[in-house]
């Protein structure tokens, strides 16, 4: 049996202790208990990469064995606790596999991979309670490339190449990704595993144009002031109108979930 970096065998062990095959679905489900991040479309795009190989019956659908479900257990702790990328593990685990000891790294600390990866955002005033830094913060102009944006969301190049042709993404001239493109990639292969495709967020990217649009107009002024202090000041306050227009957004959403008198 595959032992986990913490000497354990997981919750997803004994997702299949039965022995029989199961579904893709059937596999979300166990490993959820210990991921609850993770989607179809992460599970599909660890296969792609090789780290699991599922069975197919004759109509193509996937089956996983026990030892599948214990692999992908493995892989996800993996990035979860030590932020490895895909092909340290996928080494990994091939040298497990031939009886050799693995030596892992400490546990990195989420702060940690985002500052290995050149996307730390480091806030220069006090945070709001939901988080959103109420002064003026800094950001790196670090990005990543095309594979690693990959690897981080769970997806395939296809799926990538579909949200860029809806406008959910778009690429610096350099070819890189910076922070905010990781966390759409993320969001939207979220939401992809609850049946929303690419086609249904044109909505949501249409309205988030529009609130920009609206921001622009108040900061536009400012902007072209002669005075420095002003023109920094302009920017201050397009942060300040973007936090409050997506606070608006999500109270209005909750409220059209839950219609008064329900």
């Amino acid at each position: 049996m595959l032992r986990t970096p913490s000497g354990g065998t997981g919750s997803s062990g004994a997702a299949a202790a039965e022995g029989r095959l199961v579904s893709i679905g059937t596999v979300l489900n166990l490993l959820r208990e210990e991921f609850p991040e993770v989607t179809i479309s992460k599970i599909r795009f660890l296969e792609a990469e090789g780290l699991v190989e599922p069975q197919r019956t004759p109509s193509g659908y996937r089956k996983f064995s026990t030892d599948d479900v214990e692999r992908l257990g493995h892989v996800l702790r993996m990035q979860r606790d030590h932020y490895l990328p895909l092909k340290v593990i996928r080494e990994q685990l091939d040298a497990l596999a031939r009886g050799e000891r693995v030596q892992l790294p400490a546990p990195a600390q989420p702060r940690d991979a985002l500052d290995a990866l050149g996307l730390l955002e480091a806030p220069e005033g006090p945070q709001e309670a939901d988080g959103v830094p109420s002064g003026q913060e800094g950001r790196t102009t670090a990005r990543i490339g095309r594979t690693e944006l990959l690897a981080t969301a769970g997806v395939t190049e296809g799926e990538l190449a579909e949200w860029e042709s809806y406008g959910l993404l778009c690429a610096h001239p350099d070819g890189g990704f910076d922070a905010d493109s990781v966390t759409i990639a993320r969001l939207v292969a979220d939401l992809g595993g609850y049946g929303l495709e690419p086609r249904h967020l044109r909505a949501v990217k249409a309205a988030a144009d529009r609130e920009a649009g609206l921001i622009e107009q108040v900061i536009a002024p400012l902007r072209r002031h002669r005075n420095p202090q002003t023109r920094a000041h302009a920017e201050a306050t397009a942060k300040e109108l973007a936090t409050l227009a997506v606070r608006l957004h999500a109270a209005l959403v909750r409220a059209a979930l839950h219609p008064r008198g329900q």
